[in-house]
């Protein structure tokens, strides 16, 4: 299975890279996020077209996540992040493909910091890591996938000095996403390539693309049963240098699924 975390910025006004992407990197199941449209303009059709199925929560404007797989339906498990009956984001989406549970997110920005957004973005942070638990728990194979809108490191960064005041790099927010590695998940490209930045992001402005000035914020975290599957993982970083391009690239891991654990048999 080759999953894959992609930040879209836009599904209409970027349909045609997205369909670009799907046909050449042929990902089993595509998590994505920032759909900026509402559920019934969402291209199902096209998509479908193009091999397919989809579950999606879409929100006006802005916001919106989406899992696709290729040939199935995904198989909906909740359409939000636990913890706050009143949150209206369209930022959480989780189903079963293939076996296992993949959980697609688009973290808040949270910018600009200190303030309300700020404090948004941590406190969904803070359920994100409690329904994170409760995956870990399950012993299912889990896969969290997205725009977590945080740069672990500064490693992860091309020069973290001009951008120390933005949330993406604040002590709080990465010591929440350490935290989320410290329940079991494994971040899976920086656990392959510990050496290299492997950005998924760069700036529309001062030429970020052109000078490779980019930044990591799209994780794919895999679960302590999912992990031994893991066999590759990288950046379709070219899919940033096409005409109209979404400010993100997608984000990818394959999984040799038949090293799952066999399930215990229940006892009759």
């Amino acid at each position: 299975m080759k999953l894959a975390t992609y930040n879209v910025n836009g599904i209409h006004s970027r349909l045609p890279n997205l369909l670009a992407w799907l046909e050449r990197e042929q990902p089993d199941v595509a998590c994505l996020q920032e759909l900026k449209a509402l559920d019934g303009a969402f291209p199902q059709a096209a998509l479908r077209e193009a091999g397919y199925e989809a579950l999606w929560k879409g929100q006006r404007s802005w916001n919106g996540v989406a899992i696709l797989a290729r040939g199935a339906q995904p198989v909906q498990i909740r359409r939000e992040l636990p913890g706050d009956p009143d949150d209206e984001h369209s930022r959480y989406l989780e189903a079963a493909v293939d076996g296992i549970v993949v959980a697609c997110l688009y973290l808040p920005n949270g910018n600009p910091q200190p303030g309300p957004k700020f404090a948004y973005k941590l406190g969904w942070f803070r359920r994100l890591i409690a329904h994170a638990q409760g995956l870990l728990k399950s012993g299912h194979p889990v896969a969290l996938a997205g725009d977590f809108n945080v740069v672990p490191t500064d490693f992860d960064i091309y020069n973290p000095k001009s951008w120390r005041k933005d949330a993406l790099l604040q002590p709080e927010s990465r010591a929440c996403y350490q935290e989320l590695l410290g329940q079991g998940w494994t971040d899976a490209i920086r656990h392959l390539y510990p050496e290299e930045p492997a950005f998924t992001f760069w700036d529309y402005f001062r030429q970020h693309w052109q000078r490779n000035a980019g930044l990591r914020i799209d994780h794919l975290l895999l679960s302590p049963a999912l992990l031994p599957c893991l066999q590759e993982a990288g950046v379709d970083s070219w899919v940033r240098g096409q005409p109209h391009a979404s400010d993100h690239a997608p984000a990818w891991v394959e999984l040799d699924l038949s090293l799952l654990a066999p399930k215990p048999r229940k006892r009759s």
